[in-house]
């Protein structure tokens, strides 16, 4: 039986698609830097690198000794303020890596790849819902490359015959409802995660950026998406290109979106805890509404998300975090 090749398998949302791929009784190889991933998050059942992708020769090792069918790619970097402050990483990283991961795949007759791409690719958006044929002019230099891969599998697909799927997801949160794997970054900049840190004791307030955008309550909408629901588009979109689909690209988003102050009032619901909130200014480059059309990739793929309501989002965040108030480096 060959075996899907997880890059960033490791990391946040990466070990989750590996969770779901063995529950699906799929064979997983994982390559990660553990640069931004973590030993404790690899699945035990998953064959396991340690290396980088830029490294040739282990790519090369990796293709030589596993039956490897497809590649799903997660390793990058991708913290936006990071791109901004040190965008030379980012094109290291990020591209370099891509191309040296394309090289070896092209080399060894690989032809199915689905890349986690980003809605940063978008830039501020020109209307609400994001269609996937919307002009991408990102504002970041995460983005920028983010979008420089996809023309990059582009132009590889076009001359070698690779097939791609390109997911660009909006907020990614939650946690494996099982509780065995969940979200940890060091820093942390995503919203629920700092929300919940306030009932686990590291912060004494929350802060919202902005209470006078044109939004329902003058806070930023934002689409969340459960990191399980983006595994299984993941799965999904493999499927598809096993069974000879044509390189395409998708959104994946819940098609709702929430406020800052949604999310908050929904945490406080879900732990019990007051979880006092600070207004603050406007923080510079963040767009009022970011909301996705998933339309396409209901219905391509077939894919129909399971945890879509805020509630069981925060709450299966809510059970990792208590358990692991450190992450996973003091449970």
């Amino acid at each position: 039986m060959s075996s899907v090749l997880v890059l960033g398998g490791a990391g946040y949302i990466g070990s989750h698609t590996v969770y779901e791929l063995i529950d699906a009784g799929e064979k997983v190889v994982i390559v990660d830097n553990l640069s931004t991933g973590f030993w404790e998050a690899v699945h035990p059942g998953a064959v396991f690198y340690e290396g980088d992708i830029r490294d040739r020769e282990l790519l090369d090792l990796v293709f030589d000794k596993e039956d490897i069918d497809g590649v799903i790619h997660f390793a990058a970097s991708s913290q936006v303020g990071e791109s901004m402050k040190d965008p030379l990483k980012y094109y290291s990283n990020n591209l370099c890596g891509t191309e040296v991961l394309l090289e070896s795949m092209v080399a060894h007759g690989i032809d199915k790849i689905v890349f986690s791409s980003t809605a940063a690719t978008y830039g501020e958006p020109e209307s609400i819902p994001i269609l996937e044929s919307d002009r991408t002019l990102p504002t970041n230099c995460y983005g920028e490359t983010k979008l420089s891969m996809e023309k990059m599998f582009h132009w590889t697909s076009v001359a070698h015959n690779l097939r791609y799927v390109s997911l660009r997801y909006f907020n990614a949160c939650g946690a494996r409802p099982d509780g065995k794997i969940g979200e940890a970054h060091d820093p942390e900049t995503h919203l629920i995660p700092l929300i919940l840190q306030v009932p686990n004791n590291q912060r004494d307030y929350i802060s919202i950026f902005g209470n006078d955008y044109e939004t329902k309550d003058g806070t930023c909408i934002r689409d969340y998406i459960h990191v399980n629901d983006l595994a299984q588009a993941h799965i999904l979109a493999l499927n598809y290109l096993r069974d000879g689909g044509e390189s395409n690209i998708f959104n994946l988003g819940n098609g709702v979106g929430f406020s800052v102050k949604e999310v908050v009032e929904t945490a406080r619901k879900v732990t019990g805890h007051p979880i006092p909130a600070k207004e603050e200014a406007r923080r510079a480059g963040d767009p009022s509404t970011l909301i996705a059309s998933s339309e396409k990739a209901k219905e391509v793929l077939g894919w129909n998300p399971e945890f879509a309501d805020l509630d069981t989002i925060i709450q299966t965040a809510w059970n990792w975090h208590q358990s692991h108030p450190h992450g996973y480096q003091n449970k």
